[in-house]
């Protein structure tokens, strides 16, 4: 008989977000399973989502850069002595700071398990390092492995674990179409696109998805007199305005304000990825650690370009390896998006790697060894 456990992750807040998105996947795997599942956090949107799919959630400053920060590594030890879960697992650098200052203090014989999983490629140093203080390490990608022990070389590699994002097939189902309602909206908002090739670079708008490298790729095509309308699918960042600006001043300069179109946040970013011909992901510095985006992408069977370097490159190496481009050679991402325009390069075949099934299996067993696993100071 599996053994019940409880197991309480940690996260900053509930907002949208791959973490967050991650740590529900996790939680309704832990209640399908019949254990008691609890989120840690600031609060957030998706706190209703978390409670209504099973979840129990507690609301704790563990998210903000500041020293009264340090004030919840009181009150987290309390709540471990008092709850007493199995496990501990913070997915992010302040939340695991403040557990693990609250876990070494604890009794070694009593206190939980403590885990730690690596979202992100975060800069290394010792701010950084708390996320390979976990008596496991989950990395989201061999590209998150191999940094992790690039940068902290006295990190035993035993203890970290390649756990691969996962899509849902079932939310991201091979072939999807847009309903004819919405296509009929979709195009009385943005008349410019029907008829045309369109390509779309989905996600926040921020300096890390590199927009410019797209954008002068249209502009190569627009000089060979090839047509390529662009889709920038993501709201802007209210923090980093200046670079929205940026982005827009470039659509000027380059004269592509009529192949351009800026949706602004999405919540059917689905049925904007079937609308488009392909999707691209220019992120260069740092890289993605994962590439979820262009696995959703793959998934419903669009053709798909992206950067051959960090999680991007090694998921399209698995799914969808014509996809893949020289990094940050945009002549080549050009050359690419004319030859998919030209009925040159073919879809993406339906497959099965990096499913969301797999992620949450792979996680939950890890939980299991570590907390059977005899305990250590």
């Amino acid at each position: 008989m599996v053994q019940s456990l409880t197991i309480a992750q940690l996260v900053p807040q509930l907002h949208n977000g791959g973490v967050e998105r991650g740590t529900l996947e996790i939680n309704r795997a832990l209640v399908a399973a019949g254990h008691r599942s609890i989120v840690i956090s600031g609060g957030g949107q998706m706190v209703t989502q978390l409670e209504c799919e099973g979840g129990e959630h507690v609301e704790m400053q563990i998210w903000k850069k500041s020293p009264r920060t340090l004030r919840s590594v009181g009150q987290l030890r309390r709540w471990m002595q008092q709850v007493k879960p199995d496990a501990v697992h913070a997915r992010s650098r302040i939340p695991a700071w403040v557990t693990w200052l609250a876990w070494r203090k604890l009794p070694v014989p009593t206190r939980p398990r403590y885990l730690t999983t690596v979202h992100g490629l975060n800069r290394p140093n010792a701010y950084s390092r708390i996320m390979t203080s976990g008596e496991r390490v989950i990395a989201v990608s061999n590209t998150c492995r191999d940094v992790l022990l690039k940068n902290y070389p006295g990190v035993d590699p035993q203890k970290i674990t390649v756990v691969h994002r996962g899509v849902d097939p079932t939310e991201f189902p091979y072939g999807y179409q847009p309903s004819s309602q919405w296509l009929t909206n979709w195009y009385q908002q943005y008349p410019q696109l029907k008829g045309q090739f369109v390509a779309c670079v989905p996600g926040r708008v921020t300096r890390l998805k590199g927009h410019f490298d797209f954008l002068k790729a249209l502009r190569i095509l627009a000089d060979r007199d090839v047509k390529v309308c662009g889709v920038i699918a993501g709201g802007e960042d209210p923090r980093r305005k200046i670079y929205a600006c940026e982005l827009r001043a470039m659509v000027e300069d380059l004269q592509l304000q009529d192949r351009i179109v800026f949706t602004g946040h999405r919540s059917d970013i689905r049925d904007v990825i079937v609308a488009c011909d392909a999707v691209i992901s220019t992120t260069a510095e740092p890289p993605e650690s994962f590439g979820r985006a262009v696995l959703e992408s793959v998934r419903l069977g669009k053709i798909t370009l992206g950067y051959n370097h960090g999680g991007v490159g090694e998921v399209l190496s698995t799914v969808f390896p014509d996809g893949l481009i020289p990094l940050r050679d945009i002549a080549a991402l050009a050359d690419r998006l004319q030859a998919a325009k030209a009925g040159n390069i073919s879809l993406p075949t339906e497959n099965s790697s990096f499913l969301l099934e797999k992620m949450q299996s792979d996680t939950l067993k890890i939980y299991h060894e570590l907390c059977s696993e005899s305990r250590h100071a």
